[in-house]
């Protein structure tokens, strides 16, 4: 296997307590690092997993998990785990890993998941919309829609996804989160391929020729996998499509990482809003 054979890849770093008395990583750790680059790999589908398979009307069961060994990962080691989606059955799916550091192949592993009733634990044919998923996401087909809108059009969606990241998660109080403003801002949601929302945000029009994009909310366990990249982008895009020549955003201190990759700059001191840091930050277009 090589590197190139995998469309996820997930990248950790070797700790202390996973290596074991040989100064290697304990052979079992292998498969929970595979294990992790398998909730990876329902991230990169825009899956949040439990929502998702009760839509599905079941669960992924492992019945098989087998691991060969290569070569010796070491304490400090950077490791990236691929994970991809080698064969569908009836009611199983066979999923291929491999973990290299660098491009030395390390471990190659195999997992079969089956598809089964959660009520009774007996096999079920795997869902057309799973299978349509994983298919077309091994053969690189887009896995979110961006929908842009008014209020009356999303604001359903816009307003749960934003209650659970503001309000529930973050402890900003209700009628603080939603405000006038959504009802003359642009919005954009991203839909996975069941449908389900997992990233919200809004366009304002701060001035003429001048955006502002906020209420950035990303569902929490889909987070990581570029999909606030994706919105973020598609916002930019309805800003400049309008005309606008520069966006600002009023970030969250504890993003400024994100909107820095992104292209933005810092165009202020830090203040508070809503009881957390903020910053304004720029971007022309």
């Amino acid at each position: 296997m090589q590197r190139q054979n995998f469309r996820c890849m997930h990248r950790l770093r070797v700790r202390w307590a996973e290596v074991d008395m040989q100064k290697i990583v304990f052979n079992a750790h292998y498969l929970m690092y595979i294990d992790t680059a398998m909730s990876e790999y329902w991230r990169a589908l825009a899956l949040p997993y439990e929502a998702s398979m009760h839509i599905l009307g079941g669960e992924m069961y492992v019945k098989k998990a087998t691991v060969e060994y290569h070569a010796s990962a070491k304490l400090d080691d950077t490791l990236d785990v691929g994970m991809r989606c080698a064969r569908i059955g009836n009611s199983s799916c066979v999923f291929e890993a491999a973990i290299f550091c660098g491009d030395r192949l390390l471990v190659t592993g195999e997992l079969i998941y089956v598809f089964a009733d959660p009520a009774t634990q007996t096999s079920t044919p795997v869902p057309a919309a799973l299978r349509a998923m994983l298919e077309g996401y091994e053969a690189g087909a887009e896995m979110v829609e961006v929908r842009t809108g008014d209020w009356n059009t999303l604001g359903r969606d816009a307003a749960r996804l934003r209650t659970a990241v503001f309000v529930r998660e973050q402890g900003i109080p209700a009628d603080v989160e939603a405000d006038a403003l959504d009802a003359s801002a642009r919005h954009a949601v991203l839909y996975n391929r069941l449908g389900q929302p997992v990233a919200t945000g809004r366009l304002l029009q701060q001035a003429p020729g001048v955006g502002r994009i906020g209420r950035m909310a990303v569902d929490r366990s889909v987070r990581g996998a570029q999909w606030g990249r994706v919105l973020l982008a598609a916002l930019v895009e309805a800003a400049r499509a309008r005309g606008d020549t520069q966006v600002q955003l009023h970030a969250q201190c504890s993003a400024q990482g994100f909107y820095e990759r992104a292209g933005c700059t810092v165009a202020g001191a830090p203040y508070e809003e809503a009881g957390l840091a903020h910053v304004l930050m720029t971007q022309a277009l």
